[in-house]
């Protein structure tokens, strides 16, 4: 008895009628397995942002002044001078949604800088680990 076949067997015979609910079963079975593809494609589509739009740059100053200098930026038609602290968090790519979601739960500002840059190389030591330290 595969997926109830047997029973619509006894209920009806004919070909068709098989091959239709066969056609169902197998299409709600294959549900499972497409639905977090289409629910992740939705969910981008969703936010409105094409993967690899904007970068992130890392820029060395000679000090701290130079770096105030360079941080100044702009928000809701001022310019800030906030002496921000850069807080580097190591995750796995499937993590960064929930991870963006907490960090606005309950960061101060108004709109929090959360982005992620894949990790394509390091210390494969350190890799495993990372890998060991964050479970799916």
């Amino acid at each position: 008895m595969l997926f109830g076949l047997r029973v619509l067997d006894g209920l009806q015979s004919g070909s068709a009628v098989r091959n239709t609910c066969a056609a169902v079963l197998l299409s709600l079975s294959m549900l499972a397995l497409l639905r977090p593809l289409g629910l992740r494609t939705f969910s981008m589509a969703a936010e409105s942002y094409v993967s690899g739009t904007h970068s992130a740059a890392f820029v060395t100053c000679p000090n701290e002044q130079v770096a105030k200098d360079l941080a100044r930026y702009e928000w809701q038609g001022k310019i800030e001078e906030d002496s921000e602290v850069l807080l580097m968090i190591k995750t796995r790519s499937s993590k960064v949604s929930a991870l963006a979601d907490y960090v606005r739960s309950v960061h101060p500002y108004e709109v929090a800088e959360v982005i992620s840059l894949p990790i394509d190389q390091g210390n494969p030591p350190y890799l495993k680990w990372l890998g060991e330290a964050v479970p799916e």
